[in-house]
């Protein structure tokens, strides 16, 4: 069952794990499809949780928030917002949300508007890996993909809405940094 638009087009958020967009995108390989889903964090851009398959159902986008609930284990209240398909509407979907007090927020069909900061992330990857390789088999799309979410946009990749950081540069500097870290990264800087 769709939900209500609790974001209404403004994806700021004031601090991570307050809300995060989601969305599906898909891979052509020689094999065929491949399927992403993913979890973006708006406050830092950040990828909190993706995964991939060569289907469409709805443990894709399941899989994807588990891997954002573990990473992160954010308190209730978090908003998740995606479109209205399918797999965001179904009851086991929703079921995983309830149980781990996040709250479900919809934009309106067939409007990319409505869940733009997640277009973009779509646009962005399209544009950065997508359109510029090709891959024989689903295996190499997914060392591709991993090795670009994993090892460059989350860690390298500069965002002008963060002051040309990347999103754990940006966490790591506007977040608090638990005091072990703090010694380790002035250690390192010196």
């Amino acid at each position: 069952m769709p939900a209500p638009d609790l974001v209404r087009r403004n994806f700021a958020a004031e601090a991570p794990d307050r809300l995060w967009v989601a969305d599906i995108t898909y891979v052509k390989t020689e094999e065929g499809f491949l399927y992403m889903s993913f979890v973006l964090d708006a406050y830092s851009r950040r990828l909190v949780g993706w995964a991939m398959a060569t289907h469409l159902r709805t443990e894709l986008v399941v899989d994807a928030l588990q891997m954002a609930i573990w990473r992160r284990k954010p308190q209730a209240g978090l908003i998740h917002h995606s479109d209205q398909g399918v797999q965001y509407t179904s009851l086991s979907f929703g079921k995983r949300l309830e149980e781990s007090g996040i709250v479900p927020s919809m934009g309106r069909v067939g409007s990319a508007y409505d869940n733009a900061l997640a277009e973009s992330f779509v646009a962005t990857l399209k544009t950065e890996l997508l359109y510029r390789n090709s891959w024989s088999t689903q295996g190499c799309a997914r060392v591709a993909i991993f090795e670009y979410l994993e090892g460059f946009y989350n860690r390298h990749r500069l965002h002008s809405a963060l002051g040309y950081r990347s999103p754990v540069d940006f966490e790591e500097v506007e977040c608090e940094i638990p005091p072990q870290r703090k010694q380790k990264v002035s250690v390192l800087a010196g």
